[in-house]
């Protein structure tokens, strides 16, 4: 995760040390330390607040994909494009939290402030998500204006609290600090692991308004960032408060602009060349803050492939969720939801640090490879490509199951016999049922019906016992039909119904009915679920039910309330079933499956789960480090900002992707495979080509440099450069 990134920096930039702010500053006062040890009291309060704020987000962003889905009925491409700008935007943000905590309030105020907005975002996101609180637009509207100021605070406060707990330490106690960025980590994970598991369970399998409870999948999270607001401030009379100390990041971006303009408006040949373009600053710009902004730029060039690497890894929550939703999630002694397979990344993250650290890596040092950092990073992408490639491959399972695709002018037509003999059934100019279909025969595939146009008035002929009966019926273009074949008042009879055209969302189970008997039936299938059903084989609407076994339905007719076994309703399948006569004070049935139940295991997508982690491991945490260790000490949060705007960007991509070319989804898990391996051999060769440096020798070499080259520059016209 970013988030575990953002304190590995947090915790170089205290290890490097700041320099003490200009000026005169009150003296920072001792925190009383923690159980007699070096530990302030202080921290305690921080690592409570990170554990449920990261609880916070996690638990909302882990059902929010099948929010849009589900509560607005977007369609996937949309909800996803939706989802992935939340995130992109959760990621732009932390540079308006870096300037406000550096530049004007301080870190404590900022985290202060931002926590107050996130916590209002929150809440309007939960009211929002109540189903009789007015019409769509206005559910569109509080949910968008939630979740802008949700990613406004949580991206506001990432790199201040981290490096605000690191500040609570005294010079002195510098292992003590790193154990407690150690215990900091942990807390964003046991958040993350925590809340992608039980949110989905609140939504799911608690109900509320008659459907999924997302107005408590979000207040729950609502109610834990409202306590991370509240313990943070309780420990507000034990923080050690530094004043805001300067933006490095404007300061780097200015000099850059500097270098750019004054270089546009000096490209008289007459003018000697500079070794490097950010020469060019050099008039307003100290020669130290040129040196390490060189020694930046060189590392943040190599980030320039790194977003296409987190364009795969954030779809755990967007696509693969939505993948989920079609396959079987029963576990035997538990029902999953397809929301819940995201706690499988920090679950497989924690164990994942100590077995690549103490095993993995020492392992590859035995055997004499030289894994570098760039080679690590190289194999993280590798490993995210081959998850996506799985993805693909799991996907094309499970489109084996799904309805064939509508097109204009055709439509599908199968044939449900509820008659006693074998009937033949032919159409109008067509040769499609060549066999009698038999008396109560679990139907065939769905035939293809050809039009003449969006819709077209067909001639039915049954043959029956010698009898030949004629129909007409009207068939539209990219609709399901099932003609019905029943006996009634002793001659044989039809009717064309209309069926699902596609599996039920979220792993339902749809069920109609058909009501054969000569009287009116009122149906119970569970305590929720009352169906009225008119004689004489008429048929029911579908009706949506969790995937369950319902044996003690109830059957009301005129005669009395008869039980009712339907048996298993399977994930993502579509039944028919036709209620045949009453005996022995039960209902006596007979279920068809209309569309086939979901066969492909949620279990199949532990591999790419296990793939994906096992790369955010090599790439993520590797790649910080490394990029860390090629750059000075002041220059680490221009590398923080520059780390989460590729996870921003990333995000973007998936949205662009999602919005502008869409297409089926195992070629899109296919495109983002090859585009991840282009990439992957583009940043091989950048990093062939880098040499890796320690900052402080090119600081020296810099200065050098610079002292043998001073005398032989000019000084340019003050009146073009404007400084």
């Amino acid at each position: 995760m970013a988030e575990a990134d953002s304190v590995l920096q947090a915790a170089k930039e205290v290890q490097a040390g700041d320099d003490p702010p200009k000026g005169d500053f009150p003296v920072q006062k001792k925190s009383p330390k923690l159980c007699g040890s070096n530990y302030p009291l202080s921290i305690a309060f921080i690592v409570v607040n990170e554990f449920c704020e990261r609880f916070s987000y996690y638990g909302m962003r882990a059902v929010l994909t099948l929010y849009f889905l589900s509560f607005f009925h977007w369609d996937e491409n949309l909800s996803t494009a939706v989802y992935h700008a939340f995130s992109a935007l959760c990621y732009f943000t932390p540079v308006i939290g870096a300037i406000m905590a550096d530049s004007w309030l301080g870190k404590y105020k900022t985290i202060i402030y931002l926590s107050i907005v996130y916590v209002v975002g929150h809440l309007i996101k939960s009211v929002g998500a109540i189903p009789s609180l007015g019409n769509q637009v206005v559910h569109v509207i509080l949910s968008m204006v939630g979740l802008f100021l949700i990613a406004l605070g949580t991206g506001g406060i990432k790199p201040c609290v981290s490096a605000f707990g690191g500040d609570q330490f005294e010079e002195e106690h510098t292992s003590e600090r790193n154990k407690f960025f150690s215990i900091f980590y942990l807390s964003i994970n046991a958040g993350s692991l925590i809340s992608t598991f039980v949110t989905p369970v609140l939504r799911g399998d608690v109900k509320c308004f008659g459907e999924d409870c997302y107005a408590l999948a979000f207040g729950v999270p609502a109610a834990l960032m409202v306590l991370a607001l509240v313990v943070f401030i309780a420990g507000s009379g034990l923080y050690r408060k530094t004043p805001p100390q300067g933006n490095v990041l404007l300061e780097v971006c200015k000099c850059i602009g500097f270098a750019i303009k004054n270089r546009l408006k000096n490209r008289s040949r007459q003018i000697p060349k500079r070794d490097h373009w950010l020469d060019w600053a050099s008039e307003k710009y100290s020669k130290q803050l040129i040196g390490e902004v060189k020694m930046v730029t060189r590392v943040l060039f190599l980030f320039i492939p790194l977003p296409m690497f987190w364009a795969l890894f954030d779809q755990q929550g967007s696509r693969w969720t939505l993948q989920a939703t079609k396959m079987n999630a029963d576990f035997g002694i538990y029902v999953l939801q397809p929301d819940q397979m995201q706690f499988l990344n920090p679950l497989l993250i924690l164990v994942f640090i100590p077995v690549f650290d103490l095993g993995l890596y020492p392992l590859i040092n035995m055997c004499k490879f030289n894994f570098t950092p760039i080679r690590k990073m190289a194999t993280g992408m590798i490993l995210a490509g081959m998850a996506f490639g799985l993805a693909a491959i799991v996907e094309i399972k499970i489109n084996e199951t799904d309805m064939p695709r509508l097109v204009p002018e055709e439509s599908l037509i199968r044939v449900l016999n509820l008659a006693k003999n074998p009937v033949q059934v032919t159409i109008q100019d067509r040769d499609l049922f060549q066999q009698p279909v038999e008396a109560f025969q679990n139907p065939a595939e769905y035939s293809k019906l050809i039009l003449n146009g969006e819709q077209q008035s067909l001639h039915f002929t049954l043959q029956h016992q010698g009898l030949s009966l004629a129909f007409n019926y009207t068939v539209k273009e990219k609709s399901v039909y099932s003609l019905i074949v029943f006996e009634a008042e002793g001659s044989l009879s039809s009717r064309l119904i209309t069926d699902l055209e596609a599996k039920p969302e979220n792993g339902l189970a749809a069920v109609r009915f058909i009501n054969g008997l000569s009287q009116d039936v009122n149906l119970t299938i569970d305590s929720k679920q009352f169906i009225a059903v008119q004689k004489n084989y008429s048929a029911s609407e579908y009706s949506l039910l969790e995937r369950d076994k319902y044996n003690n339905g109830k059957c009301i007719t005129e005669m009395g309330e008869f039980t009712m076994e339907l048996g298993l309703l399977d994930f993502g399948a579509s039944y028919t079933v036709v209620i045949t006569n009453v005996s022995g004070g039960a209902v006596k049935t007979w279920k068809s499956e209309d569309i086939k139940a979901n066969n492909v295991h949620m279990a199949w997508q532990l591999p790419q789960y296990l793939l994906i982690s096992a790369g955010e491991v090599m790439f993520s945490i590797t790649g910080l480090a490394f990029s860390y260790s090629q750059s000075p000490a002041s220059m680490k949060s221009v590398l923080q900002a520059g780390w989460l705007l590729t996870v921003a960007v990333g995000n973007t991509l998936v949205l662009i992707v999602a919005q502008a070319a869409p297409m089926a989804q195992w070629a899109e898990f296919v495109l983002f495979t090859v585009l991840l391996f282009a990439v992957c051999i583009i940043f091989s060769i950048m990093g062939y080509f880098y040499v890796s440096v320690d900052p402080e020798d090119l600081e020296e070499k810099e200065e050098k440099r610079e002292t043998a080259s001073g005398g032989n520059m000019i000084t340019l016209v003050t009146q073009k450069t404007k400084l």
